[in-house]
């Protein structure tokens, strides 16, 4: 029987642009990316130069210090350019698809009749180890290392998240192939987090999954949240996650022998003229998507991911190796004389400030404009009405800006990543970057204790 956690603490930001349930075939990409900056703690290293052929799931890079993790090609083609940043950082990868999608083949049997060692490189060398994450802190799972259990969250509950079970309605063979693979891992537990409203969708019907129901709103489909309130990370243990696309990227691995990086991408925002779904590939560059999808009426904010914790690009950028949802929203580089005076009919806030506060069900436009500078940190009580966790965001917080390692360990570091404390940053009236803070901390943590 599945245990029902029901939270107060949280908020669900309310914002116009959530995607009608109806999918289209996006423009071909005229370039895919695979970004080392999306891989927290990686050192990449090359394996292409510019005007190499690939293959889908041939390697692009690997990680200096886990060789045997490499980052493949989600399309067949040529590579284009390597992007580089200060000091020779590599900040892109880019490959110019053939349209061919040819892709490399894995002789793989049913995961059932494989060893765990024979998976185990299965997912390294065709570039799908990334989709598995470790907690604590939210790197790379390391390869060397059984985890306790395994934990995938069935839903986000993010601002203008998309509906995994529309997604991947059709995917059930795919998915119970990924859970299998799954099983091989772990000793332990794999643990499936869902909303009350999936009682009979796709991901409901899985086997082999320890269920929980999670109700209440943001960031109760937040994984880390899941862990929290279902079987918590003690020190000295690790558990792996996985994202349902991963899930189902594995899945197809296993189900075809060929790497298939296809994606269901959500294009949200109050921008977006008609907010839907688009079937396209990781990495894809974003140009063609937006591209008369959105309304131009304003400066506007391209968004890989959520509003929360997605990565500002520019038009034409690319899409994060871990993003479902693509969002565009006003930059809000316009002011408004006695703004924050008005009654604010039209304005959304987390707490009583505006006259929005007395219409609940409302959905409204909202901006980047940060409306204001950092100012002190003080104790206010706000953070922990946005946390559903025993965790004390603001204490934690200033363990990390001293660096004591202990109090850190004690206040909770184990438990969190950025994403977690992503509405602590948005509701904070002193404009703390919560998150960088936080992530600041994890690599101390990295670095001394490892």
């Amino acid at each position: 029987m599945s245990k029902h956690f029901k939270f107060k603490r949280g908020f669900d930001i309310r914002l116009k642009g959530a995607p009608e349930r109806t999918v289209s075939e996006a423009p071909a990409p005229i370039t895919v990316a695979l970004k080392p900056t999306d891989f927290v703690g990686l050192t990449p290293k090359l394996r292409v130069k510019p005007g190499d052929a690939v293959l889908a799931g041939d390697p692009l890079f690997f990680d200096k210090y886990n060789p045997e993790i490499l980052f493949t090609s989600p399309v067949s083609g040529t590579v284009k350019d390597i992007v580089r940043g200060e000091r020779r950082k590599i900040l892109e990868v880019v490959v110019e698809p053939d349209g061919k999608q040819l892709c490399r083949r894995f002789e793989l049997s049913a995961p059932d009749k494989m060893s765990r060692e024979q998976i185990r490189n299965t997912l390294l060398r065709s570039g799908l180890w990334p989709f598995l994450k470790r907690r604590p802190y939210g790197t790379m799972a390391r390869p060397d290392e059984t985890p306790r259990d395994i934990f995938i969250s069935g839903f986000d509950s993010a601002p203008l998240a998309p509906d995994y079970d529309f997604i991947f309605k059709g995917e059930r063979n795919e998915l119970m192939a990924g859970i299998e693979v799954l099983r091989k891992l772990t000793d332990g537990k794999i643990w499936l987090g869902l909303a009350p409203k999936q009682a009979n969708g796709v991901l409901s019907s899985l086997l082999n999954v320890e269920v929980s129901v999670f109700e209440g709103p943001h960031p109760a489909g937040n994984v880390g949240v899941q862990i929290h309130h279902t079987a918590p990370v003690n020190k000295g243990e690790a558990v792996w996650t996985i994202s349902v696309q991963g899930l189902a990227v594995i899945g197809r691995l296993f189900t075809t022998g060929l790497p298939d990086f296809s994606i269901t991408v959500a294009l949200t925002g109050s921008e977006v003229i008609v907010p839907q779904y688009y079937k396209t590939v990781m990495g894809a560059e974003l140009g063609g998507l937006f591209e008369n999808r959105t309304k131009k009426l304003v400066n506007e904010r391209y968004i890989s991911g959520n509003v929360l914790t997605g990565t500002q690009v520019p038009i034409n950028g690319y899409l994060g190796f871990y993003d479902q949802t693509t969002t565009v929203i006003p930059e809000g580089d316009d002011y408004e004389l006695l703004g924050w005076a008005l009654p604010g009919i039209n304005k959304f806030s987390g707490s009583s400030t505006f006259l929005a506060k007395l219409f609940p069900k409302k959905e409204y436009t909202l901006d980047a404009n940060m409306h204001g500078g950092e100012r002190a940190f003080v104790l206010t009580g706000q953070y922990e009405k946005y946390l559903p966790m025993d965790v004390l965001p603001v204490y934690l917080l200033k363990a990390i800006l001293v660096g004591d390692i202990d109090r850190m360990e004690q206040l909770g570091i184990y438990e969190v990543i950025e994403e977690d404390l992503a509405l602590c940053e948005y509701g904070d009236t002193s404009k703390i970057k919560v998150q960088k803070i936080l992530r600041d901390g994890i690599d101390l943590m990295v670095k001394e204790l490892g």
